[in-house]
């Protein structure tokens, strides 16, 4: 496979605060509202952090370690499969950038780092605009979208 590495990033406004949008990534039972899962860690540089199916077999199915955290600014974090934790190569990086813009926030996600080919960048292309879709529905208006959902067929 190519050592290409490409970047995948996703903006989207929310009429919210920057606080609420900051802790609904990172307060796990804030995220499976949203995701499905829950990103659990103690958000200090350094720190590990998983990402947990939020169903009764919580499985683990992300990894990472937090690069950076400045509440309720920017979260910079590393991310593999979890099944692939072991290799070095197999880690991206995803940023949340939180900019307040009156009575609302923009959120910019840079997930980059990708080798370009991969799953994990098939993946992501999918999966950010589901989830960030569900984040902003879930802020908004208290509920979020199914992430999992798929095209109908007809």
């Amino acid at each position: 496979m190519s050592k290409e590495k490409i970047s995948f990033v996703y903006t989207t406004y929310i009429v919210s605060t920057p606080e609420k949008v900051f802790e609904a990534i990172t307060r796990p039972e804030l995220a499976r509202c949203y995701w499905a899962h829950e990103n659990v860690s103690d958000w200090k540089p350094g720190s590990r952090w998983q990402h947990i199916r939020a169903n009764d077999e919580r499985t683990v199915e992300l990894v990472g370690e937090v690069v950076e955290s400045t509440p309720p600014a920017r979260l910079v974090i590393t991310w593999a499969n979890a099944s692939q934790a072991a290799d070095p190569d197999s880690y991206s990086r995803v940023t949340f950038d939180i900019v307040e813009y009156d009575n609302m926030v923009r959120l910019t996600v840079t997930h980059d780092e990708l080798k370009a080919g991969s799953g994990m960048a098939s993946g992501v292309t999918k999966g950010w605009p589901a989830v960030l879709s569900s984040l902003k529905s879930f802020l908004e208006t208290g509920s979020g979208i199914d992430v999992f959902a798929k095209p109908k067929s007809g």
